[in-house]
């Protein structure tokens, strides 16, 4: 159950996909749009669905019957989940109303995530966003007490709530653990934020906190394994597996988190001019295999399609280039590769840094065209070519 903050989280600054798709990934099923955002179920959250339903139904059947028992366990499990989701939910809706964009919720294997496309301005923001997620698990396991002490219920409701009320009572205390990437080690963040007034050092503090959590919940996996291997074994060694996932879950979201803070310190160094290839340019009728000679004789390193008259009109893939036989480059005109510069896809050779950054994740692509201010093209910004300026972080 996490919330995340990009630009400098993801591996590729424009948030896109390579050359095979410019369109950013879809991380499951698209469910539907909340408050105007997407909500979406990972293909894990079926399987953990499943095995939910199997555990929960060993409670359930000394209530009711079966088959019945396998509906009030998958009932259950679609319960819990709807419990992550108002987590989620809660972190989304706080990050909207301070003006941030929410790019999606996920559902999947390990609860949620809620993905902020922009960090917070200030670390009162920050605190705010990500306490709202345990708050309201808090919330609904004291409403669950409250019905289970004042309202007289038949005994499978009785059941659901009881383990409803605990299940959200862990969720939020859980995710209180004051490590990256749980809600707790936003928590932290902000405040070592808040005193030292530099996000980085927040971020890189909780993310090595949250190692010191993966590392506490293997070991406490561990001993609930050893503890009750004497009492059938099974329960202690599922708890094991469990806790194991969990630890993997957050000790790479520790490392990228602290990764992310050092990418966010080479960000200022980025230079759309000094990463930028020079460009060959050439009609849409020319063959491929003449193009490529021009651009090696041009010691450039991209192509780009222009009219008669120089003014560019698309893109050349390099990804389709390399992928063209060397027998076929004469019979292929170089056209047949290029793509339209649509918009957000022509950028002015002087943008760097933050702004840099901000214009290819509003346009995801694999390949932008750089202008200089009069109009003339300057050369070709590769994404491939940004990645690569974060490598060895």
């Amino acid at each position: 159950m996490t919330h995340s903050a990009p630009p400098t989280e993801d591996r590729t600054p424009a948030g896109g996909r390579g050359p095979d798709d410019d369109r950013p990934a879809r991380p499951g099923l698209l469910m539907g749009r909340l408050f105007g955002v997407p909500v979406y179920v990972s293909p894990s959250w079926f399987l953990v669905a499943v095995l939910v339903t199997v555990m929960f139904e060993g409670q359930v059947d000394g209530v009711v019957s079966r088959p019945l028992s396998y509906l009030v366990a998958f009932t259950y499990a679609v319960l819990l989940y709807g419990s992550v989701f108002v987590h989620e939910l809660s972190h989304a809706v706080t990050a909207r109303v301070f003006g941030l964009p929410v790019r999606s919720v996920t559902l999947h294997i390990l609860g949620g995530e809620t993905s902020i496309e922009r960090e917070a301005p200030t670390p009162g923001r920050e605190f705010l966003i990500a306490f709202a997620g345990p708050l309201v698990n808090l919330v609904l396991a004291g409403i669950g007490l409250l019905v289970h002490a004042f309202l007289p219920l038949p005994d499978v409701a009785l059941l659901l709530v009881e383990a409803l009320t605990f299940a959200n009572l862990l969720v939020g205390l859980f995710n209180l653990l004051p490590g990256l990437p749980l809600d707790g080690g936003r928590l932290v963040r902000a405040v070592v934020w808040k005193v030292t007034g530099r996000s980085r050092s927040g971020g890189v503090f909780a993310g090595w906190v949250g190692r010191g959590v993966a590392i506490a919940c293997l070991v406490a996996g561990a001993y609930l394994a050893t503890y009750n291997t004497g009492e059938g074994g099974g329960i202690g060694w599922l708890a094991l597996l469990w806790s194991a996932l969990v630890a993997s879950f957050i000790w790479v979201g520790a490392t990228q988190s602290i990764r992310a803070e050092r990418v966010r310190d080479r960000i200022p160094l980025l230079s759309a001019r000094r990463l930028a290839r020079r460009a060959t340019l050439v009609t849409a009728d020319v063959p491929l295999a003449e193009a490529v000679r021009r651009a090696r004789e041009d010691h450039a390193g991209a192509i780009v399609i222009a009219d008669h008259d120089g003014r560019p009109l698309g893109l050349v893939s390099e990804k389709a280039v390399t992928a063209t036989p060397e027998h076929r480059r004469p019979w292929v005109s170089a056209g047949d590769l290029s793509r339209g510069i649509g918009d957000g896809l022509t950028l002015a050779a002087d943008l760097s840094g933050e702004e840099l950054v901000e214009a290819l994740r509003r346009a995801p692509a694999s390949e932008y065209l750089l202008v200089e201010p009069d109009g003339g093209v300057y050369g070709v910004l590769a994404v491939a070519d940004v990645d690569r300026a974060f490598a060895g972080i």
